[in-house]
Order: C-alpha cells, then sequence, then structure tokens
C-alpha cells in the first residue's frame, strides 16, 4: 500500500496503480488547489501555508489493496487544538474557516491490515494579521508633572500576526524616521506578547502634538492586507480614571434588582466603558447601559465577581471589581453530641451534652443562629453556654452545651438560622431531649437481605434498617471498593428509610454495598455499619455471536460455541438448530464447549444457531454455513477510464480479487450486470477458461462503449459448479485521469467539475467558468462561443469566458495549471533543461473577441509570467489546434489568460488541453499559421495527470 496527498480547496478522486493484495510502502506529499504558499521543509515534508478564514481540504490519496482505513490526527500548532484529541475517519479532512490555533502539524495513517501502516504528515501554517493596538505610556517618574508637557511618551503599537509584521510610523501622513528626527527613537522592547514597536517622543515639542499612524504589514502574503490604528496626541491626553457606585461587596436576597454603575472620573480621550463577569459570561438578564449594568431580579447563580474596565489607549485600563453574593439558605441539620471526655453514647443525669446546629448557606459567616428553650430564648449561663461557630465542628456550626445536665435541663430545645434583615426565610430545627427521647441507634439487615440476587436489567432494593434508636438517623450507601462509585456517578448516596432502590441493573454494579448511620440528625457516636451484597445474574455470555463460516461441499464442518461468563455458573440446556428447527441429538455433557459437528451438502447450507441457558436466561451462537464463494472485493486504485476520442466514448478496466478463493468450491466464472438507471445495458458471464483465481492476484476485464459523462452501474457476483456468490456493486463514471502509462496518452478535456487540477487565479477580475451544450444559458448571448465541446458532443464540457456584463473591455481571467516541479528532472545528455510540447484547442468566434494569451510561470525566489503564445480577433466557428514548445528553467505553471474585447460577442474557449514530455510533433494544423505568435518555450504534462504531483512525482510513476 502506498500513501499520497492531497492538499486541495476542490475535491480529489483517489488513484489506483500496483497489483493485488500489498503492503504500505514509500510515499510522497504533492499539492493542489489555491494554497497561499506550499514550500519544502525537509525531504520528507512540505508547508502548506493558508489564510485564516480559509477553506482547508486535506485528502489522504491512498493506495492499497484491501481499501485501506485512513485516519487524521493532528498535534498543536501555536496553540492546542480540540482535534488533536479526536480523530477523523476519512479520506478527506475538510476544515470549514480554518482558525490559527487549527494549524500544526496533521497527520494521515492508512492501514489495511497488511503489512505495516503507511503514515505521512503535512505541517498547516495559518496566516493571520490583526488589526494592531497602539497603546500611549508615560515613565513613572513623570507622572507629578503635566502629562505631556515637556516629558518622555511612548507610543506602543502591539499586534498579532503570522508571519511577523513590518511597523511603519506615521505623523499626519508624513513617514517618521528615525535617522532624520533626533526627537524620536524607534525600537523593539524586551518581554512583550505579540510584536510590538515602540515610538519613543524625547522631551515633547509643539509639532509632537498630532495624529499618530502605525501600520503593519505582512507583504500581502495570502493576500493579506495592511492594516493600521491611529491616535490623536494632545496635551489633554490622560489615562483613564474610575469609581464605583457601590462597595467591594454587594451582598442583596433573590429576587432583587442591583444597580451597578462605574463612574469616570478622568481620561482623555473618553474611556470606554466595558463590563465582564467570572466565572462565566454576564447573566442573559443583564442590561448594560453606558457605565451602568442593571441586574433584575437576581437568582444564586447569577452571584460571582463582576468587573469594570475603562480603556482609551492611554496608560494602563482602569479596573474596578464587585463581588456580587446572593443570600441562601438550605439543608439544616443537627448533632446531639453526649459527653465525649466521658466516651458515653448515651444522655445521663450530672454529664455535659451539646446540641449543634448547621445550615448551608451563602455567605456562611452572615447566619445569625439563635437557641430556644421550650420557646423561650436562651441565654449564656454557668449551665447553658452558647458558641456562635463551634471550633470541634464543620465551620459554620452553632452549638449549646449543656454542663452538668440536670433534670431541670431535659427540654425542647430549638435552633433558628436567618440572615438578619434579609427576606431569605428562616430554618428551624427542633429537638427534644428528655430520658426516653434520645437512645443510640441499632442497625440492621432483614434477614435474608444480606444477598439480594437480581436479573440483569431488573430492579433491585437493598436494606439497612434502624430498629432502634432516637432521633432515627437517615442511612447512607458507598460501595466497600474505595474506587468504585455509586450507579448515578457519587461515591455516597443518603437514603432517609434506609432504602437503596436501584432501577435497570447491569452486571458491573455487582459487588459489596456499605451502609452506616450518618453523624447529622441523630447523636453524634460512633457510626453503625452493615453490609450488603448485590449479585447481579445474567444469561451465558458466548463467542461468537456471529460467524460466517464458509467450505467447500462435502467437507466436515466443525461449530464451537465457547461459554464465556455466567452467572450463575451452571448451565441448564445446551440446544442446535438449523433454519430454526431443532437438531435432534444427545444431551451434550453442560461442563464441554458446545460442539456440532457435520458433513456439509447442498442440502444442509444454512443458518445454524447454539442456544446456551442459565436460569437467568439464554443466549444464542449464530453460524451461516454455506459453500457459497465470498464476495469479489472491487480493486480499490482500479486505473481510471480510457478516453476514446472518436465518438466521446470511454472503457473501463475493470480490476477485482477474489476473497479466500480456496475456501469454497472451485470459480469457475462471473456474472457481470452493466447497469443505467436501474436498466440492465449488459448481462454476461466472464469465463476464467479454467484458470481459478489466487487469493491476492488481480482479475481485469474491460467494459467498453460507455459515453462520455455518463455513469454506470457494475455488478459482480463469483460462480462456482453448484452455486453463485452475492454481487457487489459500484459506480463508475468519466473523470479526468491523473496517471497513465505514457505522459502523452491523453488529455483534460474538462469533463469532471475538477478540471484536472486547475484554478482559478485570485488576482485577476473574473473567472473562467466551465459549461456544456446541456448547461448554457438559453438567453445567452448569440454569435459567439461554441455549441458543443471540441468533440461535437452535447455532454461534453469545455472553459470560456463570459463577455456579457459586467464585464468591461479589458477585463482579464486567468486559469491556472497545478504546479509542476521540474528540479529534479534534466534534458538529454548535453542539455540542462527538459523540453515540454503545450497543446490545446481553442475556440474565438464573435465580432468583439479579445485576446487569448498563453503565460509560463516560473517559481523561483519570485514568480516570472512571459508570454508564450497569444491570439486575438475573431478566428472563426471551429476549434482549432495550437501547441508550441517550451523549456522551463525551474518549477512552473500554464496561465491561460483571456482578455474581454469591446463588446459581449467576444467568448472565448479551450478544451482538450495536453502538456506532454518533448519536444511537439510537427502537424500540419490551423494553428500554425495565421496570428499565432510564439514568444517563447513552454513544456507539459497531460492535464488529465495534473493532481499537483510535480513532475518528478509524474515521472517516477511513468517509468515504473
Amino acid at each position: 500500500m502506498e500513501l499520497f496527498w492531497i492538499l486541495l480547496f476542490s475535491s480529489v478522486c483517489p488513484l489506483a496503480w500496483g497489483q493485488g493484495v500489498y503492503a504500505p510502502a514509500n510515499a510522497q506529499i504533492v499539492h493542489s488547489g489555491a494554497a497561499c504558499n506550499v514550500k519544502d521543509d525537509n525531504i520528507s515534508e512540505r508547508i502548506y501555508t493558508i489564510k485564516e478564514g480559509d477553506t482547508l481540504v486535506l485528502q489522504c490519496i491512498v493506495k492499497g489493496h484491501p481499501r485501506p482505513q485512513v485516519r487524521w490526527t493532528k498535534t498543536a500548532g501555536s496553540a492546542s487544538d480540540k482535534f488533536q484529541e479526536t480523530s477523523i475517519y476519512n479520506e478527506t479532512l475538510r476544515i470549514e474557516g480554518i482558525q490559527r490555533v487549527q494549524g500544526g502539524r496533521y497527520y494521515c495513517k492508512a492501514d489495511n491490515g497488511v503489512g505495516v501502516a503507511a503514515i505521512k504528515s503535512i505541517r498547516v501554517d495559518v496566516q493571520y494579521l490583526d488589526t494592531p493596538v497602539l497603546t500611549v505610556h508615560q515613565t513613572i517618574s513623570d507622572v507629578r508633572g503635566s502629562y505631556y508637557q515637556e516629558k518622555t511618551v511612548f507610543l506602543r503599537c502591539t499586534v498579532n500576526s503570522n508571519p511577523p509584521a513590518r511597523f511603519i510610523w506615521k505623523r499626519g501622513n508624513i513617514l517618521i524616521e528615525q535617522s532624520k528626527d533626533n526627537g524620536v527613537d524607534i525600537y523593539e522592547p524586551l518581554y512583550t506578547q505579540g510584536e510590538t514597536k515602540v515610538l519613543k517622543l524625547k522631551n515633547l515639542r509643539p509639532k509632537d502634538f498630532a495624529d499618530y499612524t502605525c501600520q503593519v504589514s505582512v507583504r500581502n502574503v495570502c493576500n493579506i492586507e495592511d492594516k493600521s490604528a491611529t491616535f490623536r496626541l494632545t496635551n489633554a491626553t490622560t489615562p483613564p480614571m474610575i469609581r464605583l457606585s457601590v462597595n467591594d461587596t454587594v451582598v442583596v436576597d433573590p429576587g432583587q434588582d442591583v444597580l451597578l454603575t462605574c463612574e469616570v472620573t478622568a481620561g482623555f480621550p473618553l474611556p470606554s466603558v466595558t463590563w465582564s463577569r467570572y466565572p462565566g459570561p454576564l447573566p442573559l438578564s443583564a442590561q448594560v447601559r453606558g457605565p451602568t449594568l442593571i441586574l433584575r431580579a437576581v437568582t444564586p447563580a447569577d452571584a460571582g465577581f463582576y468587573n469594570c474596565t475603562a480603556v482609551n489607549n492611554v496608560g494602563n485600563p482602569a479596573r474596578k471589581n464587585v463581588n456580587l453574593v446572593v443570600r441562601t439558605m438550605s439543608n439544616l441539620t443537627f448533632q446531639i453530641t453526649p459527653d465525649s471526655n466521658k466516651d458515653s453514647e448515651t444522655i445521663q443525669m450530672g454529664r455535659d451534652l451539646k446540641l449543634s446546629c448547621h445550615v448551608d448557606a451563602t455567605p456562611q459567616d452572615k447566619v445569625n443562629y439563635t437557641w430556644y428553650k421550650n420557646g423561650g430564648p436562651v441565654f449564656n449561663s454557668d449551665s447553658l453556654i452558647l458558641l456562635r461557630s463551634d471550633p470541634d465542628m464543620a465551620p459554620g456550626t452553632s452549638s449549646l452545651e449543656i454542663v452538668d445536665m440536670k433534670f431541670r435541663d431535659l427540654a425542647t430545645y430549638s435552633c433558628v438560622a436567618n440572615f438578619p434583615g434579609s427576606r431569605v426565610p428562616e430554618l428551624r430545627v427542633d429537638v427534644n431531649i428528655s430520658q426516653n427521647s434520645v437512645s443510640p441507634p441499632v442497625l440492621s439487615v432483614p434477614s435474608g437481605g444480606q444477598l439480594v440476587s437480581v436479573r440483569e436489567g431488573g430492579n433491585a432494593e437493598l436494606v439497612c434498617l434502624v430498629v432502634d434508636g432516637k432521633p432515627r438517623p437517615p442511612i447512607l450507601w458507598s460501595r466497600t471498593e474505595k474506587d468504585l462509585l455509586m450507579p448515578g456517578g457519587k461515591t455516597m448516596v443518603e437514603t432517609p428509610d434506609g432504602r437503596l432502590r436501584l432501577k435497570n441493573v447491569s452486571r458491573d454494579m455487582m459487588g459489596l454495598y456499605r451502609c452506616q448511620t450518618a453523624p447529622y440528625n441523630g447523636l453524634n457516636i460512633k457510626r453503625r455499619e452493615a453490609q450488603v451484597q448485590l449479585n447481579v445474574q445474567y444469561a451465558p455470555i458466548l463467542d461468537p455471536v456471529f460467524q460466517d463460516v464458509r467450505s467447500r461441499n462435502y467437507q466436515m464442518v466443525t461449530l464451537r460455541c465457547t461459554v464465556l461468563r455466567s452467572n450463575p455458573p451452571r448451565l441448564i440446556d445446551i440446544r442446535w438448530f438449523r433454519n430454526g428447527d431443532l437438531i435432534r441429538m444427545p444431551m451434550p455433557d453442560l461442563k464441554e464447549t458446545p460442539e456440532l459437528k457435520f458433513k456439509l451438502e447442498p442440502t444442509n447450507n444454512g443458518s445454524y444457531e447454539c442456544r446456551v441457558s442459565n436460569s437467568a436466561g439464554i443466549s444464542t451462537c449464530t453460524f451461516n454455513v454455506s459453500a457459497q464463494p465470498y464476495n469479489a472485493e472491487f480493486y480499490f486504485d482500479t486505473p481510471n477510464p480510457v478516453r476514446i476520442l472518436k465518438g466521446n466514448n470511454y472503457s473501463y478496466n475493470l480490476q477485482w480479487t477474489q476473497k479466500d478463493p480456496e475456501a469454497t468450491d472451485r470459480i469457475i466464472g462471473y456474472w457481470i450486470i452493466v447497469r443505467k438507471n436501474k436498466q440492465s445495458l449488459l448481462s454476461k458471464q466472464i469465463d476464467l477458461k479454467g484458470k481459478e483465481p489466487e487469493k491476492g492476484v488481480l482479475i481485469s476485464h474491460t467494459i467498453s462503449d460507455l459515453r462520455i459523462p455518463l455513469s454506470y452501474e457494475i455488478r459482480l457476483a463469483p460462480i462456482t459448479t453448484y452455486s453463485s456468490g452475492d454481487y457487489i456493486s459500484r459506480i463508475i463514471q468519466y473523470s479526468e485521469p491523473y496517471t497513465y502509462p505514457r505522459p502523452s496518452d491523453h488529455v483534460c478535456g474538462f469533463e469532471d467539475e475538477r478540471i484536472c487540477g486547475f484554478s482559478q487565479d485570485r488576482s485577476d477580475v473574473f473567472d473562467w467558468t466551465r459549461q456544456n451544450h446541456l448547461t448554457q444559458n438559453p438567453k445567452r448571448s448569440p454569435n459567439t462561443g461554441p455549441e458543443t465541446d471540441r468533440s461535437g458532443t452535447k455532454e461534453g464540457y469545455y472553459m470560456y469566458i463570459e463577455a456579457s456584463r459586467p464585464r468591461v473591455q479589458g477585463d482579464k481571467a486567468r486559469l491556472l495549471s497545478p504546479l509542476f516541479n521540474v528540479t529534479s528532472v534534466r534534458g538529454p545528455k548535453g542539455s540542462g533543461r527538459v523540453p515540454y510540447c503545450v497543446s490545446f484547442y481553442y475556440h474565438m468566434k464573435g465580432k468583439h473577441i479579445g485576446t487569448l494569451n498563453v503565460l509560463l510561470r516560473v517559481r523561483s525566489i519570485a514568480s516570472v509570467d512571459s508570454v508564450v503564445w497569444t491570439k486575438f480577433g475573431n478566428q472563426g466557428p471551429d476549434w482549432k489546434k495550437a501547441y508550441f514548445d517550451i523549456s522551463p528553467s525551474g518549477p512552473f505553471q500554464i496561465v491561460f489568460e483571456g482578455i474581454r474585447g469591446q463588446s459581449f460577442e467576444g467568448d472565448i474557449a479551450i478544451d482538450d488541453v495536453s502538456i506532454t514530455i518533448g519536444k511537439c510533433k510537427q502537424e500540419n494544423t490551423v494553428a500554425s499559421a495565421g496570428k499565432t505568435v510564439l514568444i517563447g518555450g513552454s513544456h507539459s504534462l497531460p492535464l488529465a495527470s495534473w493532481l499537483t504531483f510535480g513532475l518528478s512525482c509524474f515521472l517516477s510513476l511513468l517509468y515504473r
């Protein structure tokens, strides 16, 4: 299997070479489409440059049989991107509106299970230029004086760009040059984010109060235009200052409106004020009116830090923060702690007792606790001690300590939590303390409840009951294994009645569960614990679930159904079925692997089932047993169609391999059906003439007389002595071929939407258009343009320029070929350059025909265009052929330039373009006479092969 890459902005079909089953080999990286730039980084990788916001298409051109699976991954570029955490399984990776963080190295891995997978990488460089930010600063030592009078001022210009930007400073419209003005310094500071240039104005002069412009440029890379920022410096320029209408912390009740105002107290130019929030964005209900932020009917979700920022690009931005706290209160709990010094778990007279009360609140430290005894408020005394914040309890817990308990201390105690002056409702809990109202809990698992068995998918209830104890605490459930979570993902689940209810139980829930008393809402003593075992019963797990078994007729077949796991492990029945009917046989040993042996005959092909059961259910192994041959496998890399110019037909060399041909009876032939619009055009048997298919070896059959550009469905099925296999299907259609045994065999007729890898020039005024007779505008301009393509068929396509409005005289349209790399190719002995022949057909009918130029664009340090062929004016109603030689000095492109004439009767068309190695063969055609002007040398390859493989790639394939 060989791996090729295409990086493009339009779809490209896979190529196909080689014979039979083969594994990865060396690969090449090529490009096509409208890339800003593609350059070599090293021998094995290229850098693909693209403008931010454009659409990136990476296509992995794969060779190999069977068809490989293609997987895309990425490593980070300038910043991490989520794509690197996932994989894309597709030959084409498309990224709409690519962003700078999506730059980086992309990997394409192709694997078909044969040999080692093929991996290639390409680096994508995303180009961008942000609008610069121009800020003004003053040295710290100058703060005491008048801001800009006889002081030193720094104008700082910062921009983010790729590639690095070039900076230009202007005062008004005049360029500032350091060497020509002693009052300025221009330098690049250290330790700045992004690219920064500083303009230093030393001891301000009257002429320094002016408009300053910082212009940044990446020199039109990727057609990115220059950007600039302007600042007016005056003697009134000052940095921003603000003040808030509220304190740093604002505490409010839910449902209350909040008004935050950020007042600008200084700054020129007038600062702009923005509001933000951390964490998260501003609430959806927030309203910003100038410097004021309005929050309507706040909820706890609206709490957070609100930030006011004032910016006028002078000095540092002014910032103020407000912490908005929304009061909440919930989940009031209590604890009864007997005398811990005496290690007691019961209430006893003459000993100490502590009652604790805790509420979950925001803000926690603003909660007020009030204690009552039999309805009356409790005050500190020698026997009753109030603790606003108990250091022995969780923060925010209030306690009431009863010292040396007496009979008078037996009463009902109440704890009330509230926010003073708030509308948040208070919470209250009552605790009755008497000799018989408080006793330690006793935890018990009901008889038979230590083991709970349930079938997978059913419901279960685990029970731990508090059979004694006052007050009765809630029960907490958890898994005994520390790393296991409860169903639902929590580490612990509270149940008020001690019953843990589980729904849709699965086998991963099976195990030991712990139940224990909660320390709150009851006695704060040593926890009581118990355990319950959950046993999940499930039907046997078998292997294989399904297996396709193929064999020759009259051979012994053995089917095995392996029991991997089962709960309960004891099997109760094993039965075999054929096509749903029970196979009568002795009862198999339940401890052995179920097995069925029989001789395969034409009468006992079919579906076999092994049904294995335990008390939890039945599971099945299914075997599809047949002497039917496996399907054929179309060769993924089947060459492109072969075009026959006569009659505008094409033929297709259909290639396939046979999967495991020796697994079944001898294959004697294949049924082939050719269909169009679900109607059969051809149905016949392909006779192998006694030659049996071999594993991994290609079988070929040529299908001829297919029409361009129609598509067809091909169906293929193998035939044996006793049966035939299933049909497989593929769609074939004519597309411009990309590689051939010889480069001069084919031409580009623009029959495919990919137009042989051509692209429109971004710098021209308008584009060339692809069209045929069937897609012509019925209201098109008469007396100009061709009726059909060069071959004379209505279905055939060509490229043309439309001269009608809004086009005006002199408008240019340029069509660019892919780039051909000829650096590794040398000419005949004694010459340094290889000659190439460029040939094409042109159509120039109309009284307003302008000019058709063919340019040779040679890539070196800079691209150089030279006109190598030109034609002007009306050339009659017929297609005419042109051809000429070129000898490029380096990587090159061919450019077709159409220039609009005086009026609308000026459509120019081209068709059947080819670029071939070697000089043109002299032909007596109209193209070599008349007004044809040959200005320079040139070269070519069959445009049909222009999937931007570069010429060196093409030649290596040509002579392999």
